[in-house]
């Protein structure tokens, strides 16, 4: 069944809606409109402007196709929010459960459409029943978006994200994202305990198809903040330090937020998820950079833990790392196997 409660928000984020909402709301639409007046124009000078720079592929048209057909979907997510709200079914979590994974099947559609983009996805008949913690490596901008639509349309789940608060400037996060159980964690708090309250509440009464997804690097992984996480690891712990210096690929996770989801659900099972071939879409010149290079694919894993094998407290920090560790190298053999 679907979750009974909301997570506690930032409240800052929430008391500012009212300014907010507006504002990005009414950038879609007319970006949206705007894009389609403008259409045989930014079609014939991105044609050109790749034809120029002999990129064959025409990276830069298929991504303006991609943000017109966003803006379009994140125009009719609003405005399906906003028709639930007219009759009365704002607060349905399953209306906006069936929002989201309209939204999320058919922006991975759009992907698939205009960039080309395949994705492979393994584990999802193994998931065990129960609530489940979905532990995720962060490689790319569409992580939460690809997740979203392997446990809600792959998986028939209802995931509940941990997400950074600055995702609430996207529309459709923000007003459908904030009706169902999420929590979007300000990195930049010193209050901790806080955060993590709010992280407790978010994952409390798991129904039996309730997944609840936390990204543990808490950042998008690249060379320079691998290097540099565990770079400081060397004083404040020295024996983390050496076991993950040979990290090639992953950063070092983070265990305060996954513990605390941890004890909050605790008869599910651990999900750990990870990925090749969204490495580098980290921005959008990232994304540009693969689409001129290669037709982009990717592989999708879930690996399901069976809960008896998880340790609790102290012991699960290591446990995380060791996790982090396996997943780090079968990250480095998939990519030398596949070709993206």
């Amino acid at each position: 069944m679907a979750p009974s409660i909301v997570g506690r928000r930032y409240d800052a984020t929430v008391n500012s809606a009212w300014v907010r909402r507006p504002i990005t709301v009414f950038g879609v639409i007319v970006g949206a409109l705007l894009l389609t007046v403008l259409l045989p124009i930014w079609v014939f000078v991105s044609v050109l402007v790749d034809l120029l720079s002999r990129s064959w592929r025409l990276p830069t048209f298929r991504l303006l196709c991609f943000a017109w057909l966003w803006l379009w979907l994140e125009t009719l997510g609003v405005l399906g929010a906003g028709g639930l709200w007219l009759v009365g079914q704002a607060r349905n979590q399953r209306a906006n459960y069936a929002l989201q994974r309209w939204w999320a099947k058919r922006l991975i559609s759009s992907l698939r459409i205009t960039c080309g983009l395949k994705i492979e996805v393994e584990g999802v008949d193994s998931l065990s029943s129960g609530p489940l913690l979905c532990l995720g490596r962060h490689a790319s901008l569409g992580d939460a978006l690809v997740s979203a639509w392997i446990f809600g349309s792959l998986a028939h789940r209802f995931p509940r994200y941990v997400m950074k608060k600055e995702l609430l400037c996207d529309p459709c996060l923000d007003v459908v994202g904030q009706r169902i159980p999420n929590y979007f964690v300000d990195r930049g708090s010193a209050a901790v305990r806080q955060e993590l309250t709010g992280i407790r509440t978010m994952a409390a009464n798991m129904g039996e198809r309730d997944v609840a997804v936390i990204f543990p690097e808490g950042t998008r992984t690249n060379d320079e903040k691998r290097i540099g996480l565990v770079a400081r690891l060397e004083k404040r712990a020295p024996d983390r330090h050496e076991k993950l210096s040979g990290l090639q690929r992953l950063l070092p996770p983070r265990s305060a937020g996954a513990s605390v989801l941890l004890g909050e659900i605790p008869d599910g099972d651990v999900v750990v998820m990870w990925h090749v071939g969204f490495d580098g879409l980290d921005t959008f010149a990232g994304v540009r950079r693969r689409i001129a290079h290669a037709q982009p694919s990717a592989l999708v894993v879930l690996e399901t833990h069976a809960r008896s094998s998880v340790p609790k407290g102290d012991e699960f920090e290591s446990w995380l790392d060791d996790r982090w560790l396996e997943i780090d190298a079968k990250v480095v053999a998939a990519d030398a196997a596949r070709s993206f």
